[in-house]
């Protein structure tokens, strides 16, 4: 499990909460917690200052109620939580995982856990909203995929093709036959809209 752990094993970047207007990125590698922050400000005073950066041990960064407290302030509790899990220790494997072994994973769970699981962190969202997953659905959900349907899920995308009902389908893929064989000048009109999820 140890080779999923990448050097750098959280970080994140953003604006402090207003009014202030400072720039900050919060990393945390194998080794070490790193602050860095930039002055952000139109006073001709603060316009020189340079960057800043702290580096200490994960050890330190458990024991530095300041720190902790900056990046509260600026990411929220539960980013302080989740960096304090990593620097104790705890890693989150599963998010670590290749998208090909997630996608295995994700091919076995209902389309109710799917709704679950995409709202656990931000790549897991992402994963449940691609194409790739969608088209891994629709496969195995169908005895065969035409290439009219792929063609059409070119356009509409492979989600739209999962929720739509077969008979809106076929209405589909009727008028795109009916595209495909007009004459090539009417071929310029404005194609047909995707059919809304149900």
């Amino acid at each position: 499990m140890a080779s999923l752990l990448g050097e750098t094993l959280f970080e994140i970047s953003g604006q402090g909460p207003a009014p202030m207007k400072d720039y900050f990125h919060f990393a945390i590698t194998k080794s070490q917690v790193i602050w860095s922050w930039w002055k952000i400000s139109l006073r001709s005073d603060s316009r020189n200052t340079p960057p800043g950066q702290l580096s200490e041990s994960h050890q330190d960064f458990l024991e530095d109620s300041r720190l902790q407290n900056q990046v509260a302030v600026v990411f929220g509790p539960h980013i302080l939580q989740y960096s304090k899990n990593l620097c104790q220790g705890h890693y989150d494997y599963i998010v670590r995982l290749p998208n090909a072994l997630l996608f295995n994973i994700m091919a076995h769970l209902d389309l109710e856990d799917i709704s679950v699981f995409s709202r656990t962190c931000r790549r897991f969202k992402e994963l449940c909203n691609s194409e790739e997953f969608w088209e891994q659905t629709v496969r195995k959900h169908c005895d065969t995929v035409t290439p009219t349907v792929e063609a059409l899920a070119e356009e509409v995308g492979w989600k739209t093709i999962f929720f739509t009902n077969k008979l809106q389908l076929q209405m589909q893929i009727s008028r795109r036959k009916q595209k495909e064989n007009q004459p090539c000048e009417e071929k310029n009109e404005p194609s047909f809209s995707s059919v809304p999820l149900e």
